[in-house]
């Protein structure tokens, strides 16, 4: 079935990092236009260049975030924590209108397996307040390794918790997810992120104590999806 947001491009700021580049790879994968966005125009170009060819398409651009962002339907923002409120603000006018998947987490290194979260809450939620009405922002993807995103011939062992205050907004970035052979779920709102947002500490935890690359969630006593 064709799911609502069939088509539009995508646009990931910070898509030359391992999990922005994961995502990027993803829905290149699945033949969706995609344009990777960096502060550094080469490097975005680069990062697009390289999974292009491991796809053997040229489903991905490189441009700066501000280019990427204008040029897109959908925005993903995959910047580490302390770049997330001056990528925003950069490109914030190019955001009107559209959805921003955050998949922000607030990681405080050296201590990233320690949950720190800011003040006042969810770290996304704080994005959305910043951006308005005008934009619809939306939780997402916080808990899915990079590691596995990266291997397309492999299941994810690990759902995704989709939290938005518009309820459309958050089904559009739930079929985004399930595009990209992910079981997503819509988890109430953007308030809830939290919860995603600190499990990736408990995650990363989880990894160093069991030597494993990518520890995840999942969702029980519900009725699971057919794939």
């Amino acid at each position: 079935m064709t799911s609502q947001s069939d088509r539009k491009t995508i646009a990931v700021l910070g898509g030359t990092g391992k999990e922005g580049g994961g995502l990027a790879f993803r829905w290149a994968a699945k033949g969706r236009p995609v344009i990777i966005g960096s502060r550094d125009v080469t490097k975005a170009q680069e990062a697009a260049d390289a999974l292009n060819a491991q796809l053997d398409s040229g489903n991905l651009r490189g441009a700066t975030n501000r280019e990427a962002a204008m040029a897109a339907d959908i925005v993903c923002l995959a910047v580490p924590y302390a770049a997330q409120q001056p990528t925003v603000g950069d490109v914030a006018d190019a955001l009107k209108g559209k959805i921003l998947i955050d998949v922000t987490v607030p990681l405080v290194p050296p201590k990233v397996s320690r949950v720190q979260l800011p003040e006042g809450g969810s770290a996304v939620e704080a994005v959305q307040k910043i951006l308005g009405d005008e934009v619809r922002v939306v939780s997402a993807f916080q808990n899915i390794s990079a590691h596995h995103l990266m291997h397309l011939d492999e299941d994810v062992d690990c759902e995704v918790l989709v939290c938005a205050d518009d309820p459309a907004a958050a089904d559009e970035v739930v079929a985004l997810a399930e595009e990209i052979g992910l079981t997503a779920w819509n988890a109430g709102p953007l308030c809830n992120s939290v919860v995603a947002e600190g499990l990736t500490s408990v995650l990363i935890a989880l990894n160093r104590r069991y030597k494993v690359p990518g520890s995840g969630i999942r969702i029980t006593g519900v009725q699971q999806k057919e794939a």
